[in-house]
């Protein structure tokens, strides 16, 4: 008996931390700043296939819960990725199914060159350059990396950078402790004040 309260109370923990990283990464390197034009950046995740794999889907339904839900009028979603195999970039099919099948008829710019974040800010930068706020949609760790990246690249436009509506409490609960253990590896080359 004492040995699967253990092993529950080790799971609970387990799951609480994950969602505690989580939720702390989705807050980092952002700020308020009100606005009249916003850009949601989504970025891609490996796709083989000619349709939206799992992550692509939630990013994309991310991204569309995260559009001028705070005042913003006028929004432009970016989908950025290239491609990574034989079928169409990351970017295109992101934008098909933010449209045929969530149905969003609003701005869309492809970008479809990238393969690493590092490319996919570089290449949206050009992109931001008129706009006041500044939404990067992707798993809460992936997307501080690619904040890390604009503020690197572009302080100015990292001054521009909000909140996306990618991290909800209990979404992927299962699933944030591995999300975690995996972002504290791909974040080990962030400096501290990144972090």
């Amino acid at each position: 008996m004492r040995r699967g309260t253990e092993l529950a109370m080790a799971g609970v923990a387990a799951l609480a931390w994950g969602e505690w990283l989580n939720w702390r990464w989705s807050r980092a390197l952002v700020g308020e700043r009100e606005g009249v034009v916003e850009a949601v950046v989504v970025l891609g995740y490996r796709n083989p296939q000619a349709s939206a794999n799992v992550i692509n889907r939630w990013r994309v339904r991310a991204g569309m819960r995260s559009i001028a839900a705070d005042g913003a009028h006028e929004t432009r979603v970016i989908f950025s990725g290239g491609t990574t195999s034989e079928s169409a970039s990351e970017a295109r099919i992101m934008a098909d199914y933010a449209s045929s099948v969530l149905g969003f008829d609003g701005t869309m710019i492809l970008e479809d060159r990238s393969t690493t974040t590092w490319e996919n800010i570089t290449n949206v930068i050009p992109l931001l350059e008129d706009v006041s706020r500044i939404k990067i949609v992707s798993q809460p760790a992936h997307a501080l990396k690619a904040r890390a990246y604009v503020q690197r690249q572009r302080p100015d436009l990292a001054e521009r950078l909000v909140r996306a509506d990618d991290y909800r409490p209990g979404e992927w609960l299962f699933v944030k402790p591995v999300l975690a253990l995996y972002g504290l590896w791909k974040l080990r080359g962030l400096r501290a004040g990144e972090r």
